[in-house]
């Protein structure tokens, strides 16, 4: 019986359930959804235990807060193990040391010393410095860290990085190490290949009371992350087909050629004026010779025009009844 009751002993010391009930690092304090635990799902005020493995659905969400204060928000899709919990009965740790799997999480430091926490990720391994920052791993391992307050300092494949200002990122993958700190940009979800990276910077999962920072969403709250292809470059809108060319105007007839003003009929030349008719020779004058009865050719011895100058016989009278004076006609006239 002794041997009996010894070994019953000894199994219950190994049950890792009352293994875990003994090595208790913290509670719950917000579940939503579905969280789960070791030992199934878990509520509000259920205890955390060291070497534990966290996970959330898709929509869910847990905050946790360990025995020196430090926060672990773990969102949606996500896995986590409390890998290593060193407890000094100061209410600070010795080693706090957690392994983020996949998911987006974020971590706010406690009491304990800076030295004491450390985050192991795929990528690497992230050094607090008394400080609060914002991680996500893919599914491939990539990891990205947004640093809220504090510093920190990430370790990867090819050396670390120092974030000391304030919403800078750093990401790592596996094989290409770490980038150099900048600001963190919705471009970056791009790079992530993820479209539900960073939730809590987004807005789209909202955190309650002290797991807040005055960091804000560091530049994210516009990023509307519930939406797989949110986070795809906003689709081209397709080419507006062109107007179609308005249609040439048809070239206007060519105005028909004035037709010219008809010549005007030249004038008929002007009849040749008939030649003036010669004059007709004046009559001489009664010539000198004698005539008959001094008055030329007229036989009655009379001049119709002038009496000519010829010598007359003295019978002859002019109208006056004087004696005309013969004049020099044709010749003398004779009675």
């Amino acid at each position: 019986m002794r041997l009996a009751a010894i070994a019953a002993l000894a199994i219950a010391l190994n049950s890792p359930t009352l293994t875990s009930a003994a090595e208790q690092v913290g509670q719950a304090v917000l579940i939503k959804t579905a969280v789960t635990g070791a030992n199934g799902p878990l509520s509000v005020r259920a205890p955390v235990h060291r070497d534990e493995r966290i996970r959330t659905s898709n929509s869910g969400l847990g905050q946790f807060v360990f025995r020196d204060g430090t926060k672990l928000a773990v969102g949606w899709g996500s896995s986590v193990v409390i890998d290593k919990f060193v407890f000094d009965d100061t209410k600070s740790v010795k080693k706090l040391t957690i392994k983020a799997a996949k998911g987006t999480f974020r971590w706010i430091s406690g009491n304990s010393s800076s030295s004491a926490y450390e985050i192991v990720t795929p990528a690497g391994t992230i050094g607090v410095r008394g400080t609060a920052f914002d991680v996500f791993v893919g599914a491939n391992g990539t990891t990205a860290v947004v640093l809220l307050n504090g510093a920190a300092r990430f370790c990867g494949s090819n050396g670390c990085r120092q974030l000391t200002r304030r919403c800078d990122c750093v990401i790592a993958t596996r094989s290409g190490g770490v980038s150099d700190p900048r600001r963190v940009n919705p471009g970056m979800l791009r790079t992530l290949g993820s479209a539900r990276a960073l939730p809590f910077l987004s807005g789209n999962q909202q955190l309650s009371g002290g797991f807040q920072t005055s960091s804000g969403s560091c530049g994210l709250s516009m990023a509307t992350l519930s939406d797989p292809q949110r986070s795809q470059p906003p689709a081209q809108n397709p080419t507006k087909p062109g107007k179609p060319d308005k249609p040439s105007k048809p070239d206007k007839p060519d105005k028909p050629d004035k037709p010219g003003k008809p010549d005007k009929p030249s004038k008929p030349d002007k009849p040749d004026r008939p030649s003036k008719p010669d004059k007709p020779d004046s009559p001489g004058k009664p010539g000198k010779g004698k005539g008959n009865n001094g008055h030329g050719n007229d036989p009655d011895g009379h001049d119709s025009s002038n009496p000519g100058k010829g010598k007359a016989g003295r019978d002859n009278t002019d109208q006056d009844g004087k004696p005309g004076r013969g004049g020099k006609g044709h010749g003398k006239g004779r009675h």
